[in-house]
């Protein structure tokens, strides 16, 4: 393609998920809603384990990061997308694409270090329970947290890096509700062979070891519960569960999205809304 012939892309056009009004308005009410919950659930989190001390624990600590990550999370695009339902101006500047594209993938990379230290987490606690103090030290905690924002950001760079060296000349409607990176990188002029390469590498490989680095601790907990006492395995049996749940919820569509990140737009977007407003809201 003559790329030379052709002005460099200034704004997006956030097509959104739907065109119709009344579905639009349904909405705005329904993720207006699971914003508010997510905002308010996680805030009363952070600040109920801050304010009592009995919860001062490695298990809270975590929590709380894990909290204060998903309402960032549910922060990077849903109001922009609510705004959008309401005043009907569905543009975005191409820095504020790159800057959305940056912020996405820095929580959601955050997020997935913090699952994972939290599986680490329980395993010590209901596997080796005479080591627990010794190994999940606040000093551990502390540098899981920086790794996973360390982590977080090197993630988020490199893929930002490489979206400002693309050439975005030509279409410039993105079919979702935010600058989702597999929909964002299909508008450049580059072929779909190296596009799908470097998306697979850059997302769907790492969710997918990672998923299967937690579905393998996670069961290797429930095999040990078993041998525990019966109030202490429900309890534990129920935490590993909502662990296990939000796991799926975000895992799964992140998963699909990009290991076949040239699939079906509707069901990518579909997907998309699962991870970016869904899973923050399990938390709870």
């Amino acid at each position: 393609m003559d790329v030379a012939n052709k002005s460099p892309v200034s704004e997006f056009i956030l097509l959104g998920l739907y065109n119709s009004w009344k579905l639009q308005m349904f909405f705005f009410m329904v993720f207006s809603l699971f914003y508010v919950v997510t905002m308010v659930g996680n805030s009363l989190i952070v600040i109920t384990v801050i304010a009592d001390s009995h919860l001062h624990s490695p298990m809270y600590f975590l929590l709380t990061n894990l909290s204060i990550t998903d309402m960032s999370l549910a922060s990077f695009s849903t109001p922009k997308m609510i705004t959008d339902y309401l005043t009907g101006h569905k543009t975005i500047s191409f820095d504020g694409c790159i800057t959305q594209i940056f912020f996405q993938r820095l929580f959601t990379g955050t997020e997935i270090i913090l699952l994972m230290a939290m599986s680490f987490d329980r395993y010590i606690a209901l596997c080796k329970p005479l080591c627990y103090a010794s190994i999940i030290s606040p000093r551990v905690c502390v540098a899981l947290v920086v790794a996973a924002w360390v982590v977080g950001v090197m993630h988020s760079m490199s893929q930002v890096i490489f979206a400002r060296t693309l050439p975005f000349c030509g279409p410039n409607k993105i079919d979702s509700f935010f600058c989702d990176l597999p929909v964002v990188f299909q508008l450049a002029y580059v072929g779909t062979y190296v596009l799908g390469l470097f998306m697979i590498s850059a997302g769907g490989i790492i969710a997918l070891s990672c998923f299967i680095l937690l579905f393998t601790s996670y069961v290797t907990v429930l095999v040990t519960i078993k041998h525990h006492s019966s109030g202490g395995s429900s309890k534990a049996l129920s935490t590993c569960t909502a662990h296990f749940i939000v796991v799926f919820m975000f895992f799964g569509p992140c998963i699909f999205i990009y290991m076949w990140s040239l699939s079906n737009f509707l069901v990518d977007k579909i997907l998309s809304v699962f991870y970016t407003i869904f899973t923050p809201i399990l938390n709870r």
